[in-house]
């Protein structure tokens, strides 16, 4: 990684402030964090997303995990929902942490391509996550990053929108001890 772009992230981390006023950087030297980058709020990979953080906030909490949702705005009222009241969060609607970090725009196929058609079908009419009114970049990917004083030391990044990663094993590791 250049140097300059390491230096973006490291600005970008610090400069990002969830709803209490904690940065990422300073939460991210008192304990890992994950980081969840969401789409826009009408996605029902949003949503499902929101019930798997859910269902496995306990096993990630236990970890010593602290988790950090991103989004563009609009998702709060569906913290609640899905057992994340209390979650931290930060609205990034310019998209600035997505791009710093390295998140991208998807293409056509990683948005509506066939196998990406059938998993919304799955997740919104069979699993009941449903979908919404579109808030924020539809076309922006979503991705996953644990942090550890200020610096990646695991990541999931989206292949299509569809992708479904294991949140609660992208935790249970050991990390890397301080130097």
């Amino acid at each position: 990684m250049a140097r300059q772009e390491l230096q973006l992230i490291l600005e970008a981390l610090a400069s990002a402030v969830t709803q209490s006023g904690e940065s990422l950087a300073v939460l991210s030297a008192a304990s890992p964090v994950l980081v969840v980058f969401l789409r826009h709020a009408g996605c029902t990979f949003c949503r499902e997303t929101l019930s798997d953080i859910g269902h496995s906030r306990a096993a990630i909490e236990n970890t010593g995990t602290r988790i950090v949702l991103i989004h563009m705005g609009g998702l709060e009222s569906q913290f609640e929902r899905h057992g994340l009241e209390g979650i931290d969060h930060i609205s990034d609607p310019d998209r600035r942490l997505y791009e710093a970090l390295g998140l991208k725009r998807g293409r056509p196929g990683q948005l509506f391509g066939p196998r990406v058609m059938w998993r919304a079908f799955a997740a919104g009419v069979l699993a009941r996550h449903g979908a919404g009114r579109v808030s924020g970049d539809s076309f922006q990917m979503p991705g996953v990053f644990v942090l550890q004083n200020a610096a990646i030391v695991r990541r999931f990044r989206h292949r299509s929108a569809a992708d479904r990663p294991d949140y609660a094993a992208l935790c249970a590791f050991r990390y890397a001890a301080e130097p």
